[in-house]
């Protein structure tokens, strides 16, 4: 149900087209490098998956942050203009329902997006390469792997939105976090385990993808957690 009004709320802003775009621009990286580039990749080793996404996941992830951290500064944006967090209070709501609203908002629109690039690596995969027994099994385990993985950036985004009442403050923290994490070694190891780094990762050649799977979890909680606190500090502060 908190899903359903965080949804009604946005509906007349750009938020829904905001991932709606930036997915089909993702989707459209892939399709476009194998347009003018085929003859580079298709005698490539490796499963057709393992090469589009070794190719293009790293500008295709690129996309899905940017939208996320975008997408969730206007969720908040709306609640701070003309002060609705406020009135919001008086309601027998806790704030931390509204986060979760937002929060399930985002994750959706973020499958979304996953769906339509899987869509992309799909028709790739089939008009430019020979797909064996096990390319739907790839496919999935890839992109279920890479939407786990990125929850961590969408609740540290979300709590980054909800603690800046400035919309331009929390884009530009969470537009200083992309380019930090495109730039971030990997080594050492827990370097690799900034919540917008992770997005970046694919499961294919990937050595400690269990550790990323446990990492995203940790952050979630964690980031669950200090929303929480942050919501009692606030609320003692007003």
């Amino acid at each position: 149900m908190s899903a359903w009004l965080e949804y009604k709320k946005v509906k007349r802003t750009g938020f829904i087209p905001l991932f709606l775009i930036g997915g089909i621009l993702s989707a459209a990286v892939p399709v476009t490098n194998m347009v003018f580039r085929a003859e580079m990749y298709i005698g490539m080793s490796g499963t057709p998956v393992q090469i589009l996404l070794g190719a293009n996941w790293q500008l295709m992830a690129m996309f899905n942050v940017l939208v996320i951290v975008t997408g969730t500064c206007l969720l908040y944006h709306i609640e701070y203009d003309n002060n609705s967090i406020q009135k919001l209070k008086s309601l027998p709501i806790h704030e931390g329902q509204v986060f979760l609203g937002k929060a399930v908002l985002v994750v959706m629109m973020y499958l979304v997006a996953l769906v339509t690039e899987a869509a992309a690596v799909i028709f790739c995969s089939i008009h430019w390469f020979v797909t064996g027994d096990g390319f739907w099994t790839e496919l999935c385990q890839n992109f279920v792997y890479m939407f786990i993985i990125g929850l961590p950036c969408i609740a540290l985004s979300l709590m980054v939105s909800e603690a800046c009442k400035n919309m331009w403050i929390s884009l530009g923290i969470g537009v200083i976090c992309v380019f930090m994490a495109s730039i971030l070694p990997e080594e050492p190891f827990f370097l690799s385990l900034f919540p917008f780094s992770m997005p970046f990762k694919i499961l294919a050649g990937t050595e400690h993808a269990v550790i990323y799977i446990y990492a995203s979890a940790a952050w979630i909680a964690v980031t669950s957690l200090a929303e929480l606190v942050f919501i009692k500090i606030r609320r003692s502060l007003e």
